[in-house]
């Protein structure tokens, strides 16, 4: 199914600006949806005077009309006149006559959407960037309670919001925090003063669990919210204008060990504002797994620090032995298995910065490459490594192996393909949505016929690469000069990352 965007834009008649108006709309659809009890079609005019809708929100609160979405259909004709007349004349507009839906009869509400030209000022586009259109089940008609009164007076006031260019509210937060409130988990709906005028059930019991044990109606919720926080040393800042309604922002409330997410609009009328929507959800459980979350983080970056550094030991000690042998034969075993060890604690290294158990490769391999001039300066050889292309992001389980293969076939192009003369060690990385291919090319006296297979590195490059990575490794000497190993990496069976 094609994005917003790319829905939006295809019609021919939006701007970029539009779209990204829609954007925010869209973010609150299904807010509409809960508060009017009634499904929600968002529809956008396209080049051949039609309309075609791009989003859709069904009530949480009531049954759905639609078990099929409409996004990226033309509008059905039964609504077509509705909809353009609030198009044409920038109003909204109610059916005069129940419009029936597969033998229900429904009521329908066209909107038009509106947008402001700038953040600052009242300037409104010249003509509407879409319509909602609201459809109400009338099929189980029944006297509507308090709450479901109150739901549909600011359902009312968010239509006419959008209507005006005052919804969406431009000085809201960009992007949503996790656990955002949502119409059915708490509502208290206040006047211009901050003073509650209604609080539905779920509200009232986040503000008890928290320790006020009175009704929240007709009193003031920064009060209420006051003495919550009493012997606070740390409050968040927003949080004076959230519970006094007069900001369109988030914030959290903690007392007594339970935390409540809380998020205010605004309700204004000619640009005035006339109360606001606060709307509230207990985020307690959720706080306590991202804690638990954020631990583990920090347990499983020190355990990588650790094993980084238990590494690094062990090279050194494998240094300190080189150093003390007498046998050229053992002084090289141990070098090389030194230079194995450093290269598994490069990827423990960078495991132990970031908060994934990802890798970026790429700035792996560069330290990789560091180990070259090391290697060159022992065999008495003049060598010119290089990097092009990129490794891209890969999971820790391929990234070891990878590193760990990569620094055999390098040190073996400059031990043997440039041994005792001056050279170049290029090595080339491409990426496909489903093959890493990497290609180790030197200038050296090439591959010495029947010598692939029989040394330890290229066992343990064999190992890695088709054992653990279960791909394929192919060596041959270039014309000319020189040799080229190519390896191929299959990643179409990881996650994408």
């Amino acid at each position: 199914m094609s994005t917003l965007s790319e829905l939006v834009l295809a019609q021919g008649r939006s701007s970029q600006a539009d779209v990204d108006w829609l954007h925010m709309l869209v973010g609150d659809l299904q807010l509409l949806a809960d508060l009017a009890f009634a499904d929600i079609v968002l529809w956008v005019p396209s080049a051949q005077e039609e309309f075609v809708a791009v989003a859709h929100a069904r009530p949480s609160s009531a049954a759905t009309l639609f078990y099929r979405d409409f996004i990226g259909q033309a509008i059905k004709p039964q609504w077509r006149d509705l909809v353009s007349e609030a198009f044409e004349t920038a109003r909204i507009v109610d059916s005069s006559s129940p419009d029936w839906y597969e033998e229900m009869p429904t009521r329908m509400r066209a909107v038009p959407v509106m947008r402001r030209v700038a953040s600052t000022g009242t300037d409104l586009v010249p003509e509407p960037v879409a319509v909602i259109t609201r459809h109400t089940n009338l099929s189980a008609t029944r006297t509507p309670s308090r709450q479901e009164l109150t739901f549909n007076d600011c359902a009312s006031e968010l239509f006419q919001m959008i209507a005006s260019g005052d919804f969406p509210d431009l000085g809201a937060p960009t992007g949503p925090r996790r656990g955002a409130p949502r119409a059915n988990d708490g509502l208290i709906r206040l006047d211009v003063d901050g003073v509650t005028t209604f609080a539905s059930p779920n509200a009232l019991s986040a503000f008890n669990r928290m320790g006020f044990d009175d009704e929240l109606e007709g009193q003031s919720l920064a009060e209420v919210t006051t003495r919550l926080l009493a012997g606070k040393l740390v409050v968040d800042e927003s949080l004076p204008l959230v519970v006094t309604g007069r900001a369109p922002w988030r914030t959290e409330v903690d007392s007594r060990g339970v935390t409540v997410s809380l998020r205010a609009i605004p309700i204004r009328h000619r640009g005035e504002r006339i109360g606001a929507i606060v709307l509230i959800r207990d985020v307690t459980e959720l706080r306590h797994q991202e804690q638990e979350l954020i631990t583990k983080d920090a347990t499983i970056r020190e355990i990588h620090h650790r094993v980084k550094n238990n590494l690094q030991t062990v090279a050194s000690l494998l240094r300190i032995q080189a150093r003390r042998t007498h046998s050229d034969e053992a002084r090289e075993a141990l070098t090389q298995a030194m230079r194995r060890v450093g290269a598994i604690a490069v990827v423990h290294d960078t495991l132990s910065t970031g908060v994934a158990q990802n890798v970026d490769f790429d700035e792996v391999f560069d330290r990789v490459l560091l180990l070259v001039a090391e290697v060159a300066a022992a065999h008495n050889t003049t060598a010119h490594p290089k990097k092009t292309g990129t490794f891209g992001v890969l999971p820790s389980e391929y990234a070891t192996p990878l590193a760990l293969a990569l620094t055999e076939l390098v040190t073996n192009a400059v031990e043997h393909g440039l041994a005792g003369q001056e050279g170049d060690v290029e090595v080339h990385a491409s990426r496909s949505a489903e093959m890493l291919t990497v290609r180790v090319r030197d200038t050296g006296s090439g591959l010495p016929e029947g010598k692939v297979g029989e040394g330890l590195g290229t066992q343990i490059v064999r190992t890695l690469i088709q054992g653990e990575l279960g791909g394929t490794i192919d060596w041959h000497t270039l014309v000319g000069s020189g040799t080229e190993v190519t390896v191929e990496i299959p990643l179409r069976w990881i996650a994408e990352v």
